[in-house]
C-alpha cells in the first residue's frame, strides 16, 4: 500500500488530492473518489507537472467546473490546495528531488 500524502494546504480529515511514489512512478489520486482512479506517471512527467504548476499554469479545469488530470476528478478548492502544497516544495521529493526543489 502506497504512503499516500497531502498538502498541509488541505484541512485536517479533508478529501484532498493525495501523491504517493511506487519505484520510479509517482500516483496522483483523490481521497473523495469512490471510483478509486489512480493517475500514474513517471517521476518526470511529475516534475512537469510540478514546474506548471508553480510557472502558474491554470487547473485542468472540465466544463462542469470540476478539475481533472487523466482518471482522477477533484474540486476546484482541492486543487488549489495541492497547487499551493507544490509552490512550497510539499512535493518535490516524490519527483527524484530529494531536497531541491523542481525548477
Amino acid at each position: 500500500m502506497p504512503d499516500w500524502q497531502k498538502s498541509s494546504y488541505c484541512g485536517q480529515g479533508e478529501s484532498c488530492v493525495h501523491v504517493a511514489a511506487d519505484d520510479a512512478t509517482v500516483l496522483l489520486m483523490e481521497s473523495a473518489d469512490p471510483s478509486g482512479a489512480v493517475l500514474r506517471m513517471p517521476q518526470n512527467e511529475f516534475a512537469d507537472l510540478l514546474a506548471d504548476i508553480k510557472a502558474g499554469a491554470p487547473a485542468p479545469t472540465a466544463p462542469d467546473g470540476t478539475v481533472r488530470l487523466g482518471p482522477v476528478t477533484t474540486t476546484t478548492e482541492r486543487w488549489h490546495a495541492f497547487q499551493e502544497g507544490v509552490r512550497h516544495g510539499e512535493f518535490d521529493h516524490f519527483a527524484g528531488t530529494p531536497h531541491a526543489t523542481v525548477a
